[in-house]
């Protein structure tokens, strides 16, 4: 059966005077998918977002949300069934967080029964007669999340959701988006940037560079190129090249050691062997593999701010 995308971007550019800040973007956001949106601060995420959401126009390209290309009379047909986060939530401090979701409900003509169930999904029930202004960071941004949960949109954007929370909090939202596609068939795109929580969180992964799209597969697929080899280190380079190129090995030069593919014990143990009959010193031998943060800034820039 043919993978369903949610949200699929042709040629999306977004141009501010000369600056390009996304430039031609193909992006695809499958049906039930936790889709992390990955790249340093300023790559193009936020602005990204907005225009999928409406609030920014695009400069070229288009956007197509649920199999239908997104125009000036469809849109907000399209994006009632939306539901966003979008920086910092906005609230009315002097109500309470029930309040506060009784005028979002209101404005977006859904069941109030709505409100209990989204404060309960978000931990926020005990909490609901309590004035927002005497919430903490992390109840302010659980709330920003019960609001976009309210009318149990198909798709869900959260842009940045765990900036400014403490551990916990972070434990505590990377957990209720995790449960969002089974326990109520939502399909999220979460942008950050941080590796550790999108590693943590997506099953899919785009990564954005400079405004273009340098990666975008399941995140499996990205940990398959976290490469395994192992490492070696002589007083004698030449023949140390010399004897496993006679294996049939190809090995890389990497500083003062050589990098062959992962072999299995018994090789690794006759090939000592056969190092120190040689007489060369063996001084290191040791297993290394390309860690999901190294392969992150190869494709990101190590110049690029994480």
């Amino acid at each position: 059966m043919a993978e369903t995308n949610l949200i699929e971007t042709q040629n999306l550019t977004k141009q501010y005077g000369k600056v390009r800040c996304v430039n031609t973007l193909h992006m695809k956001v499958p049906e039930g998918a936790v889709y992390g949106f990955l790249g340093p601060n300023g790559a193009g995420k936020s602005t990204t977002l907005k225009m999928i959401l409406g609030l920014a126009k695009p400069t070229e390209g288009s956007i197509t949300l649920f199999g239908t290309k997104m125009n000036k009379k469809n849109r907000m047909k399209l994006l009632a069934d939306t539901g966003s986060l979008i920086e910092s939530p906005s609230y009315y401090g002097h109500l309470t967080g029930e309040e506060n979701l009784h005028i979002l409900q209101t404005l977006k003509g859904c069941s109030a029964k709505e409100i209990d169930e989204v404060l309960k999904i978000v931990r926020l029930y005990d909490a609901r007669q309590r004035k927002v202004a005497h919430y903490s960071l992390g109840m302010k941004q659980r709330l920003g999340l019960a609001a976009a949960l309210l009318g149990f949109p198909r798709l869900l954007i959260l842009d940045e959701p765990t900036n400014g929370l403490d551990p916990a909090g972070i434990q505590e939202m990377r957990e209720l988006i995790c449960s969002l596609p089974s326990s109520y068939g939502i399909t999220v795109v979460v942008s950050s940037h941080l590796l550790s929580e999108i590693d943590q969180m997506a099953d899919h992964v785009g990564i954005i560079r400079k405004g273009e799209l340098v990666y975008q597969n399941t995140l499996a697929s990205l940990h398959s190129h976290a490469k395994q080899q192992i490492a070696l280190r002589t007083d004698n380079p030449a023949t140390t090249l010399l004897l496993l190129r006679q294996d049939g090995i190809e090995a890389e030069k990497e500083s003062d050691y050589f990098l062959i593919p992962i072999m299995d014990d018994d090789y690794i143990a006759c090939l000592c062997r056969r190092l120190i009959e040689h007489g060369i010193s063996l001084y290191r031998v040791e297993k290394r593999e390309k860690s999901l943060e190294d392969i992150f800034l190869s494709l990101t820039g190590k110049e690029s701010s994480l």
